[in-house]
């Protein structure tokens, strides 16, 4: 959990909510983003927890700037699972850009941190 939570405040920018130590439970938020981290919990267990956790997930989360968060990373030497790459994507009628990069946490879930570039229309 300390580790996670470096990862997630230190070097992405998430700030405690609130959290339940006792519990090794914290409720993060950056802007409009929410994420909850727990340790474990047997209750919500849907199968054997064998690392890598985080297989087949993908968080995409939304930020204002990509660069403070690519500085940390890169001043923590943790390395990037993509490089930032300018992405543009469908949304009916036109196509909403984004520049992004993804990373996986300390539990190798993939994150995708992305800024928007606006909308095009298509041609």
């Amino acid at each position: 959990m300390d580790v996670s939570l470096r990862f997630w405040c230190d070097l992405l920018g998430f700030k405690i909510a609130f959290d339940r130590s006792a519990a090794r439970f914290a409720y993060l938020a950056r802007g409009s983003a929410q994420i909850m981290l727990c340790q474990h919990n047997s209750r919500w267990l849907t199968g054997a927890l064998d690392r890598p956790y985080g297989r087949g997930v993908n968080f995409q989360i939304m930020v204002d700037r990509l660069d403070p968060i690519l500085a940390a990373l890169d001043a923590a030497q943790w390395p990037l699972f993509e490089e930032p790459i300018e992405a543009w994507y469908r949304t009916g009628p036109v196509e909403g850009g984004q520049r992004e990069f993804l990373v996986q946490d300390p539990d190798r879930y993939l994150v995708r941190l992305a800024e928007s570039l606006g909308q095009r229309q298509l041609d």
